[in-house]
């Protein structure tokens, strides 16, 4: 069962009212839409863009009832300027960005997200992406492997992943999942195996940053939706590592004649809710209102 992180906090924050107007910039299954939809009858509308077509097959299915109060968009929340000109949506008075992956995406998509299934390693979101994480390590040299594993997946055996790879695609290509494993596990000490986290947590993490450019998008996501957003609208972004945070801490604070920041600290989830829905142990909650 999809469920949305933090829903009642990011209500709480936007405090949406009857016929007002919302992107949800990461659709995902539609938690937080649906919440929207809810809040802003009769006439407020959603747009909800996400970059998997499946994934949009599956809200728009969940959320029909709504009729054209929701409008989708099959795309990247980066080109969110020539989104919202093509989709004609205006007024709008509040934006939420949800960084975290699906459940879907995790358990179904079949794509490589997760190191406990034997999947062919793609690690891309839209199906028509051309860039994998197969590519990547069979094709990159050895020092932009332990780059990427090191800045995105803040991985402190990095060097050791990367040349264990290299040494790895030269007898025989990495192409799935737990090739991939096989490879982390026996480049990196006994000890590493029995932590908090699985060993192949970070390298996963950043290859899939890297197959789809997340940080790059956030930044210009964040960018856009100053942009598009008039005086009173707020923004609600949830993170859920620490790349993706100081991204947004430091864009909240590098445009604060531009923005009032609601949330001095991030809102985390409570602990009944990390039971109910473990994935959201590590998210974060920052929202700020366009003066």
């Amino acid at each position: 069962m999809h469920l949305p992180v933090l829903l009642n906090e990011v209500i709480k924050l936007l405090d949406p009212k009857e016929n007002e107007n919302y992107i949800d910039a990461t659709l995902g299954e539609g938690g937080h839409t649906l919440a929207l939809l809810q809040k802003t009858s009769p006439a407020g509308k959603v747009l909800g863009i996400d970059l998997d077509p499946e994934t949009l097959e599956i809200a728009h299915r969940k959320l029909q009832a709504f009729g054209d109060r929701l409008v989708l968009a099959n795309d990247n929340f980066k080109n969110l300027e020539e989104i919202i000109d093509d989709k004609k949506f205006k007024e709008i008075s509040g934006i939420v960005f949800d960084f975290g992956m699906s459940s879907r995406d995790i358990d179904e998509s079949g794509r490589g997200f997760s190191f406990l299934k034997d999947e062919p390693l793609l690690m891309n979101f839209g199906s028509d992406a051309m860039l994998t994480a197969e590519n990547i390590v069979n094709g990159w040299p050895e020092s932009e492997l332990e780059k990427i594993f090191s800045l995105y997946g803040e991985e402190k055996f990095a060097r050791q992943i990367a040349k264990g790879i290299i040494a790895r695609r030269i007898v025989k290509p990495i192409k799935t999942t737990f090739d991939l494993v096989e490879v982390i596990e026996k480049a990196t000490p006994n000890f590493y195996h029995h932590g908090r986290i699985h060993p192949a947590t970070r390298t996963f993490q950043a290859l899939r940053i890297a197959v789809n450019d997340e940080l790059n998008s956030i930044q210009k996501g964040l960018e856009a939706s100053l942009k598009i957003l008039s005086s009173g609208a707020k923004i609600a972004v949830i993170s859920f590592h620490s790349l993706e945070d100081r991204i947004v801490k430091n864009f909240f604070r590098d445009n604060k004649n531009t923005l009032k920041i609601l949330t001095k600290k991030p809102v985390v989830p409570a602990q009944v809710e990390i039971l109910n829905n473990p994935r959201a142990r590590s998210a974060k909650l920052r929202v700020a209102q366009k003066i």
